[in-house]
C-alpha cells in the first residue's frame, strides 16, 4: 500500500509540471504587451512605459527564461535582494476585473466555494448513491422506474432553469430561502472570523442565528447542484451494482445462504463503488474549482462567479490563475481517489 501510494505521489510533479506548460503557453500566445496586465493594475498606453515594464519583468526574453520567471520569480531590478513574479510564491498576477492581486481574490473567494462544497458534497454522494443501489437491487420494479425517470429528467435539465425556477418558487414567491451567501445584517454583526466559513465561525463564536442564515442561503444552490449530480451517480452506481450482482461470487453467497442485506452491502456495494469513487473525485473537483453557473444565478461569491465575471471582461490572467487552481485541485482529488481505489480493491495497488 505505501509503496503504491509513493509511485502515485512521484508522478504528481510531472503531472503539475505538464499542467503549468500548458498554462504558461496559453499566457506566452498572448504577447508582451497583454502579459504585462500580470503585473500592473492598468495596462499603460505610453509606448515607453509599457517597454519599460516589459524589460523589467522579462517578457521578451526567451520563452524558457520566462517559464522560469514566470514559475518562480526573478530579481526586481529596481530592489536589490527582492523577487517578483512566481506562481509558486503565491503571485498569480493582478486581477483588473476586481482590482486586486488574484492571489487575494482567491483567497476572499475560496472559503465560500468551499463551504457550498462541504454541505453539497455529502447529499450528492449518499442520495445519489442509495437510489442507484435501490434501483439495482430491485431492477425493473416500480421503483428502479421511478430512478431511471428521475435520471433521465436530471440529465435533460439544464441547470440554469433549474436555478432560476427554484428561485422563482422559493425567493420571489415564498421568501423562504434567499440568494447571496449571507444576509446584509450579518455582514454588519460583531463575530470573529476565524477560518471565513459562516457557518464554522457562527459555531465558533455561539452565534446560531448567523449559523442559520447561512445554512438558508445555500439551500437552493445545494439542491440545484444536488439534482442534476444526483442523476449522475444514480446511473453509475446502477449500472456498477447491476453488473457486480451478476457475478458468480454473489451467487456463491446466495447460495450458500448468506442474508440477502449482507450479500448486497458486504459483498456487492463495496465492489460497485469503484466507478463511483472516481466520478466522486471528479464531482469535489467540479464543486471546488468554482461551480460558474450555479454561483452565478444565486449570486453567491464564490469561485466559480468570480470567474465567470473574469471571463465576461476578457480577464485573462484571472481565469488562466483560476484554470491554474481547479487543475491542481483535480490533480489531488485524483490521487486521494487512486489511494481509495487500493483500499476497495487491493488487486490495484498490486499491479
Amino acid at each position: 500500500m505505501i509503496n503504491y501510494i509513493i509511485r502515485r505521489l512521484m508522478i504528481m510533479p510531472i503531472t503539475l509540471f505538464g499542467m503549468t506548460i500548458l498554462i504558461f503557453l496559453m499566457l506566452w500566445i498572448l504577447g508582451p504587451s497583454a502579459r504585462s496586465a500580470l503585473y500592473v493594475s492598468d495596462i499603460p498606453k505610453n509606448e515607453a512605459v509599457m517597454k519599460g515594464i516589459i524589460t523589467k519583468y522579462g517578457l521578451d526574453d526567451p520563452i524558457y527564461v520566462q517559464y522560469w520567471s514566470w514559475l518562480v520569480g526573478r530579481p526586481d531590478p529596481d530592489k536589490p535582494g527582492e523577487t517578483i513574479g512566481g506562481i509558486l510564491r503565491g503571485d498569480f498576477g493582478y486581477s483588473r476585473t476586481f482590482s486586486r492581486p488574484v492571489m487575494e481574490l482567491i483567497q476572499l473567494r475560496f472559503p465560500a466555494t468551499l463551504e457550498l462544497t462541504l454541505y453539497a458534497f455529502l447529499p450528492i454522494i449518499l442520495v445519489g448513491v442509495w437510489l442507484g443501489v435501490q434501483a439495482a437491487v430491485r431492477h425493473n420494479q416500480w421503483i428502479d422506474q421511478i430512478a431511471r425517470l428521475f435520471s433521465i429528467v436530471g440529465y435533460s435539465f439544464p441547470v440554469f432553469v433549474l436555478g432560476i425556477l427554484l428561485m422563482m418558487i422559493f425567493y420571489a414567491q415564498l421568501r423562504w430561502f434567499p440568494v447571496e451567501r449571507i444576509s446584509d445584517w450579518v455582514k454588519m454583526a460583531d463575530y470573529t472570523k476565524y477560518t471565513s466559513l459562516v457557518t464554522v465561525d457562527a459555531i465558533l463564536n455561539g452565534r446560531l442565528d448567523i449559523w442559520w442564515d447561512a445554512i438558508r442561503h445555500m439551500v437552493l444552490p445545494i439542491i440545484t447542484l444536488s439534482y442534476t449530480s444526483w442523476a449522475a451517480f444514480l446511473r453509475i452506481t446502477r449500472s456498477s451494482m447491476l453488473e457486480t450482482l451478476r457475478q458468480e461470487y454473489v451467487t456463491t453467497a446466495r447460495a450458500k445462504g448468506v442474508a440477502e442485506n449482507d450479500v448486497i452491502n458486504k459483498h456487492a456495494r463495496p465492489n460497485a463503488l469503484i466507478p463511483v469513487v472516481t466520478y466522486s473525485g471528479i464531482t469535489v473537483a467540479y464543486l471546488l474549482g468554482g461551480v460558474v453557473i450555479t454561483e452565478t444565478i444565486f449570486n453567491f461569491p464564490g469561485m466559480g462567479s468570480a470567474a465567470a465575471n473574469a471571463a465576461g471582461g476578457f480577464d485573462v490572467v484571472t481565469v488562466l490563475a483560476f484554470t491554474l487552481v481547479t487543475g491542481l485541485i483535480l490533480i489531488l482529488a485524483n490521487l486521494i481517489v487512486d489511494i481509495l481505489y487500493a483500499m476497495l480493491d487491493p488487486r490495484i495497488r498490486l499491479g
